[in-house]
């Protein structure tokens, strides 16, 4: 049995490396991806939502923050909480949290806006009868929509710069 997956792993291994796939982060903190993320300052956003997602981004780059600063990331947030679930006495059961975030990344040195995105996240909450318990897992659901937006635009913004490569 081993010797026929030594014999399909090298039959296998030239068409994997003719299908133009590149690790997105190849080349470490030289390549084009970190490169670009290190020159990236976020800008403050309002509100508690606002810290959430400045500070997950920030988290998230602050690994590779050593260049000159050369892009602004702006992000304007949508940050809503609906009711879904209603009893007959008109009472919620059951609410959706929803972040939306539009975020615009900025060439400092043009001015010129050089990628426009949004990303966005929701996540159902149970109402307790307990105004506290509601008010904690709506806290804690806007914690992790922060943290899910924040993986969302630093994902898109290694991929904008995986495809300027060469330009």
């Amino acid at each position: 049995m081993s010797r026929l997956a030594v014999l399909l792993a090298l039959t296998t291994l030239p068409v994997l490396s003719g299908c133009g796939l590149r690790p997105l982060y190849g080349g470490g903190e030289a390549g084009i991806v970190q490169t670009m993320l290190s020159g990236i300052e976020v800008a403050p956003i309002e509100g508690e939502a606002g810290w959430l997602i400045s500070n997950s981004v920030r988290d998230r780059i602050e690994a590779a923050r050593s260049g000159e600063t050369r892009y602004r990331l702006e992000i304007k947030l949508d940050d809503q909480i609906v009711g879904l679930g209603v009893r007959r006495d008109d009472v919620v059961t059951r609410e959706r949290r929803t972040l939306r975030a539009r975020y615009q990344l900025i060439e400092l040195a043009t001015g010129q806006t050089v990628l426009d995105a949004t990303a966005g996240s929701d996540a159902g909450i149970d109402v307790a009868s307990s105004e506290y318990a509601t008010i904690a897992a709506e806290k804690s659901a806007l914690e992790r929509l922060s943290g899910i937006v924040a993986d969302q635009i630093v994902a898109r913004l290694a991929r904008y710069a995986r495809s300027t490569e060469g330009k």
